[in-house]
């Protein structure tokens, strides 16, 4: 019978190296159980690890699929915010120009005594007419010699959606 030296063992009973050889059975039967639960303990560590990169992949893939709709609504709010830039200037011309006919008939209206009168029959017809309202005067040369205004543009004019 071997030793746990390696050296053959002449001395003692066979109960001794029987005991000898139960202990070290039982041994290597608790470590084989240790090292199976620690196999297990690491295989569930590892399941665990690739569940939550499951989850963490869908959750990515729903975050950039939120971003891209965000970057694309803003995208077309800001070409719509140009648009009413656009729009807001060409108003503020249009305002400033007709606040200076305003002005300019006020000063006739003090000049005359307060007859308002004016120099062309045009702004007459314009008036009666509709040319000043709805693309006549004021958007075309119709009454020969009024401002040109351009043409306002929307944001689905300049995106496709």
């Amino acid at each position: 019978m071997a030793s746990p030296g390696g050296n053959s063992s002449v001395s003692g009973t066979g109960s001794e190296g029987d005991l000898m050889d139960e202990r070290k059975r039982k041994r290597m039967e608790s470590n084989r159980e240790s090292a199976r639960r620690s196999r297990l303990r690491k295989q569930k560590h590892l399941d665990d690890l690739t569940a939550e990169a499951a989850e963490l992949r869908k959750e990515n893939s729903q975050l950039l699929r939120s971003v891209g709709l965000t970057t694309e609504s803003y995208v077309r709010v800001e070409a719509e915010n140009s648009v009413l830039r656009a729009q807001m200037a060409e108003l503020t011309q249009s305002l400033k120009y007709l606040n200076g006919i305003l002005s300019s008939v006020n000063t006739n209206h003090h000049h005359n005594g307060g007859a308002c009168t004016f120099e062309s029959e045009e702004f007459h017809m314009g008036l009666s007419e509709g040319l000043f309202y709805g693309g006549g005067m004021w958007n075309s040369n119709a009454g020969g010699g009024g401002q040109q205004f351009p043409i306002m543009a929307t944001a689905e004019m300049i995106f496709d959606y």
